[in-house]
């Protein structure tokens, strides 16, 4: 198993709650991190139709098998179990008895809300982050290859093409996932919904353009994208809250968790293309984006990440609070540090004034170093940067 920086929260987590779970998007890992981390707890996956069934027709007969505690895998496949659960974790708090995992945010956190409120401590696993990713590995990726092949623990130890791995992700998981949640009849238009999504990677989310686009009307837009931001495939950033006397954009920004998937489903397929692509900036952003959200769902703490965009033309492509002070991150592709990007970064503080850090700049290139009171960051530094 990779070794994931998830564990410590998890085993944080697990000395103090009766109940730990951990969501996330499918194959990330969730199954397999743990089984290592907790090898002593009795598994059980909810998918499997013998298991699930032995629990819906005999609940209390499943459960007598598991008192010492258990994994209880895709835990939202028998909502009623969170109900048991309470009234077995009532009777008996020990920490860390029971670990649940779920890759449907929507049925795991609403079972959880009604049932084990004050008993479970949530943690969220995504695809791995470059900190994840070993040495030698990392060392031989280029950035485009990084870009190409994304997060996800099987491209990284299995001998696999992450065409026919994508390919097959989004048949065997994203649209039954959808189906499941969702009664969605016309999956080709989902499917379409699903790229231009993609192709929106890094922009301020305009609804009624996607919808139109997409040939849909906008509350199935919405539900669509709650959908997707629920299965941990696309993450929303918001603007920064505060208003600081300016005009601002009010609607958040499109993400996709994974570059790869982002890649595979705009119909990039190879380094030569990517290189020319015209959003090949926008995945760059939305690696660096994800690698700061990863940083902080593996600490055990909400995203708290935020950007800035007013009608003055200041922009700060990440914002977040560090010691009740402003930190902003300028997000540039190339791979040589230009007066210009130096420029962009001492730009993105402006609005917040002396609340504002020195900024950082993230680039394409490899060197980490000071320049002008900016703080320059290779993309690679982001493995050991605390983000």
């Amino acid at each position: 198993m990779l070794p994931r920086r998830l564990i410590d929260t998890l085993q944080r987590l697990a000395a103090g709650f009766p109940v730990v779970a951990v969501t996330g998007p499918r194959q990330s890992g969730k199954t397999t991190l743990v089984r290592e981390v907790f090898a002593d707890r009795a598994y059980v996956s909810l998918e499997n139709p013998t298991e699930r069934a032995f629990a819906e027709e005999d609940p209390k007969g499943f459960l007598k098998r598991f008192e010492s505690g258990a994994i209880f895998d895709e835990a939202q496949r028998w909502p009623e179990l969170f109900s048991w659960l309470q009234g077995m974790v009532d009777e008996d708090r020990q920490p860390g008895r029971f670990i649940l995992t779920g890759s449907q945010q929507f049925n795991l956190l609403e079972g959880v809300t009604q049932s084990l409120a004050g008993r479970v401590g949530m943690t969220r696993l995504l695809p791995l982050s470059l900190a994840e990713i070993p040495d030698e590995q990392l060392r031989a990726l280029s950035l485009d290859a990084l870009l190409l092949r994304g997060g996800y623990p099987a491209l990284h130890t299995q001998p696999l093409h992450p065409d026919d791995w994508f390919a097959s992700y989004v048949a065997s998981y994203v649209e039954r996932d959808v189906r499941q949640i969702m009664n969605v009849r016309d999956l080709t238009t989902f499917q379409r919904f699903v790229r231009l999504c993609a192709g929106r990677t890094g922009q301020v989310l305009n609804i009624s353009a996607l919808a139109g686009e997409a040939g849909i009307s906008q509350s199935t837009a919405r539900a669509w994208l709650s959908v997707l931001e629920a299965s941990d495939l696309i993450f929303l950033l918001p603007p920064y809250h505060r208003n600081f006397g300016k005009r601002l954009v009010k609607t958040p920004k499109l993400y996709f968790i994974d570059t790869g998937l982002a890649r595979w489903l705009l119909g990039i397929r190879d380094e030569q293309t990517l290189a020319l692509h015209p959003l090949r900036g926008a995945l760059f952003e939305t690696l660096v984006v994800s690698e700061f959200l990863k940083a902080r769902y593996n600490r055990g703490e909400s995203a708290d990440l935020f950007f800035w965009r007013d009608n003055n033309g200041l922009e700060a492509d990440l914002v977040f609070e560090s010691a009740g002070r402003l930190q902003t991150v300028e997000i540039k592709s190339g791979h040589t540090v230009t007066k210009d990007y130096i420029g962009a970064a001492r730009r993105s503080t402006r609005f917040a004034g002396d609340e504002a850090l020195p900024p950082w700049l993230v680039y394409g290139g490899d060197e980490h170093f000071e320049r002008s009171g900016v703080r320059v960051i290779g993309w690679r530094g982001l493995a050991v940067e605390d983000a």
